[in-house]
């Protein structure tokens, strides 16, 4: 493979009130094939009743989940959020039996349960795109999020490849 990494790029959508509601979320996957031919697959996501952050973990871990095998990933999302918990405290709350500093439950412990072990399945680098500057990928992925959110044929959970 030329290119040895595969690229991730995610973004949750909530369109309107930013706080609980309808919201969707899509996903962007750039890899190489063994001739070295650059491909993307876009992936939008169905919408459910739920807050920000978790539509953001689930970008991710759906994300995760469409790879095949066991590659290397360098994963970019908007959401500081997952990329500061995932790459900060998560091994430490872990540790603690799934407790923060302020020995206080971990929110969203399910989802992050599941992020650890499909991320365990792979070499996951995350980073943090600034979500609205422009990046022409990070908007790719919120137009996808917003079709996702508005589209009542799509499923909560499953992929939809375009």
């Amino acid at each position: 493979m030329v290119n040895e990494k595969t690229l991730v790029y995610t973004d949750g959508a909530c369109p309107g009130d930013p706080g609980p509601g309808r919201g969707g979320y899509g996903i962007i996957i750039r890899y190489s094939d063994e001739e070295g031919n650059v491909h993307e697959q876009e992936c939008s996501q169905g919408y459910e009743r739920t807050t920000h952050n978790r539509m953001e973990l689930r970008a991710v871990i759906k994300a995760l989940e469409m790879l095949e095998g066991s590659c290397e990933v360098e994963l970019y999302s908007d959401s500081k959020y997952v990329v500061d918990n995932a790459n900060n405290y998560l091994e430490t709350w872990i540790k603690r039996g799934w407790k923060k500093a302020d020995n206080k439950p971990v929110e969203n412990t399910d989802l992050w349960k599941r992020f650890v072990e499909v991320k365990s399945l792979h070499s996951v680098s995350l980073n943090w795109v600034k979500g609205h500057n422009k990046n022409p990928l990070n908007e790719r992925c919120d137009k996808l999020a917003v079709e996702a959110a508005n589209g009542g044929n799509l499923i909560v959970d499953e992929g939809y490849i375009e």
